[in-house]
Parts: C-alpha cells; structure tokens; sequence
C-alpha cells in the first residue's frame, strides 16, 4: 500500500521510482479508503421549510374551503357543475401514474447499485409518466372549469406542489445506511 499526505480534498499520492510512469499505484489502496463522491444528508434552509409550509398551508386551505360554499372533497364528490367523465378520467390517470410510481421505486430495491437503477428505470417510464401527468392536468383542468373557471390551473398546480413536497415522507420502508467494506487485495 502507499502512503500518502493528507491534503484538504483527500490524500496526495506518492509515487515510488517503479511506479511513475505505469499508473499501477493509482490502485493500490483505492478501495481502503471511503468514496468521497457520496452526498451527505444537509440541513434545509429556513426559506425551503418555509417553501414548503406555504404549498401545504395554501393546498389545505383549497381543499377545507373548497368554493367557499363546501370543501374540495364534497365538491368532487357531489357537485353537478363538474364533468364526471374527464373527472373520473383525469383521477384515473393520477392513480395509474401512481402506480408506476410505486412500481419502479419497489422494482429498483433489486437492483444492488445506484447507478443501474437509473439507468433501467427511468428511459422506460419517463415517457409514460410525462404523458399520464398532462393528461391528467389537462383533464382535470377540464373537468373542474365550471366551478373556478381561471383559477383552476393555479388550483391544480398548488395541489400538485403540495403533493411533491409531502411526497419524500411517505416512504414504505426505512433506508439502510450504506456502510463501506474494506478489501484487503
């Protein structure tokens, strides 16, 4: 093994005379040493917290006011100025694009490193994720137009913010801490 210096970004190499001008030290204690390249967790700034506070205070204020007469959940459900056949289309498409979601996060507990994982899922499913989500905008949009009328883009978009912010904290399972494994060849 070689012994190096420290310096502020990780260990200067020394080269030994045999060595210099093949390359074969580069490798010689590569995997002793912890990878460098893994991100760690940081603390979020006030104006992300924040951030985050407004989208979910303002989507549970559309949803508990609804329009202004009765919230969101009994509008959707009982109101008559609302399209049903793009409402129960646009709901549809939500829930298939949830599916896939669910779909390809426990599909790539499989696969073993971060990079494959990428690789296999997202050319596959981009494309249809991409599609389900503006249709389901558009025919949302659509459906909900007589009650709101302009303000139901903004409507859906905030409840859409709010989903992706609320999103990372239901996980289905922990995640484990990686830990690094030391080789002695």
């Amino acid at each position: 093994m070689s012994s190096g210096t420290p310096v502020s970004s990780g260990l200067l190499r020394r080269h030994s005379q045999g060595y210099a001008s093949s390359g074969d030290d580069l490798e010689d204690d590569a995997c002793s040493r912890t990878p460098s390249s893994t991100p760690l967790p940081t603390a979020r700034t006030w104006v992300e917290v924040l951030e985050n506070v407004l989208w979910i205070a303002s989507a549970a204020f559309i949803v508990y006011f609804g329009d202004r007469e009765s919230n969101l959940i009994y509008l959707l459900w009982r109101d008559d100025r609302i399209k049903r056949i793009p409402l129960y289309l646009g709901l549809a498409c939500i829930f298939l694009n949830f599916g896939v979601f669910v779909y390809a996060s426990l599909s790539a507990w499989g696969i073993k490193k971060s990079e494959d994982k990428w690789e296999v899922m997202t050319p596959a499913a981009a494309p249809f994720v991409a599609i389900l989500g503006l249709s389901s905008f558009c025919l949302l949009s659509f459906a909900l137009w007589p009650i709101w009328s302009f303000l139901t883009l903004p409507l859906l978009f905030t409840l859409y913010m709010a989903c992706v912010v609320i999103s990372p904290y239901l996980t289905i399972g922990g995640f484990k801490q990686q830990t690094c494994v030391l080789r002695t060849d």
